[in-house]
């Protein structure tokens, strides 16, 4: 059986070994794959491995694939429709990076409060050395506790991060498609998304990229918003209208904001976050602890043995 592993390079850049996935067959591993060369690569293998090369209906249609393999939660590369109507099974990774993707929401959202870095290199640019009393500060200083956190999306992330939220002393505004009201307390509550906008001091995304969800952020719900609301998306880049950020950034509607994903990633020099107020950017890192890339890549492996086993697990395209 041949395994082909065509964009590698992101989940193990050599600190995490493959050997789970070779002893289940000839396995081949590319760190990337230009567009031109993926039938190329793929050859007669029945079962590739992906995590952002497109697959398409064509490519499907030219090779002998029976199993993709997406080394991620999102699959939204791959062609499902046309996977499905050729027998293609298409799996996914579904929970391994709950707890680091909670954990940076607080990184980004605590380096908003406090500018750790910048206080950090005030100081080894020999900036305390000058002042007169024990401390200095060149940012406003934010606590949490007693703060309201919007959360949109209540799934496993957004659960994450709200047990985080609470342990900081904040309280819990979800929204969710379908709230599971058992899951409320005194911190925590379901509410529609205006009110969510209406009385969040800070707001979370956690929701899946779908044409509903789309640029759910714009203006007119910025509009809705609190002035001074604090934005964390570590969920889909998409989900913002990056122009309309940028703007409410820019004039002070949004007091900050911290974002792991873009639209368009690698982001490109024309990103209007770039040069907005305020905004800190992370390369779509929330997922790449080696706790998470260890854990999904033992769950690609026991996706593929229970494939080989005829009991397919994590199939997103029945």
């Amino acid at each position: 059986m041949k395994i082909v592993v065509l964009d590698g390079y992101t989940l193990t850049p050599g600190d995490l070994t493959w050997e789970g996935l070779a002893a289940l067959g000839d396995l081949t591993i590319y760190d990337r794959t230009p567009e031109d060369k993926v039938v190329e690569r793929i050859g007669d293998a029945e079962i590739i491995f992906i995590n952002k090369i497109k697959i398409t209906k064509e490519i499907l249609e030219k090779t002998k694939v029976k199993y993709i393999g997406v080394l991620a939660t999102g699959y939204n590369v791959v062609d499902i429709d046309a996977a499905r109507d050729l027998g293609v099974l298409v799996s996914n990774i579904p929970t391994y990076g709950t707890a680091s993707v909670a954990q940076m929401v607080f990184a980004l959202l605590l380096e908003i409060c406090h500018h750790v870095g910048a206080h950090d290199a005030a100081v080894k640019n020999g900036e305390w050395q000058t002042k007169t009393d024990f401390c200095f500060w060149n940012y406003p200083l934010i606590e949490l506790a007693g703060k309201s956190m919007g959360i949109i999306g209540y799934g496993r992330i957004g659960q994450a991060t709200g047990q985080l939220a609470q342990a900081f002393g904040m309280k819990i505004l979800a929204y969710n498609r379908n709230p599971d009201p058992s899951l409320e307390n005194d911190h925590l509550r379901f509410v529609e998304l205006d009110e969510l906008y209406a009385k969040s001091d800070v707001i979370s995304l956690h929701c899946p990229l779908s044409d509903s969800t789309k640029g759910i952020i714009n203006k007119n719900s910025i509009g809705k918003m609190k002035d001074g609301v604090i934005l964390i998306n570590t969920s889909r880049g998409p989900l913002i209208v990056e122009e309309d950020l940028a703007e409410a950034l820019n004039n002070g509607k949004v007091y900050a904001a911290g974002v792991d994903v873009v639209s368009v990633e690698p982001i490109k020099a024309d990103n209007p976050l770039l040069n907005a107020k305020n905004i800190f950017i992370t390369p779509h890192i929330a997922w790449a602890p080696i706790e998470s890339r260890e854990r999904l890549m033992s769950i690609a492996v026991e996706n593929l043995t229970s494939f080989l086993r005829g009991n397919p697990q994590n199939i997103v395209n029945r």
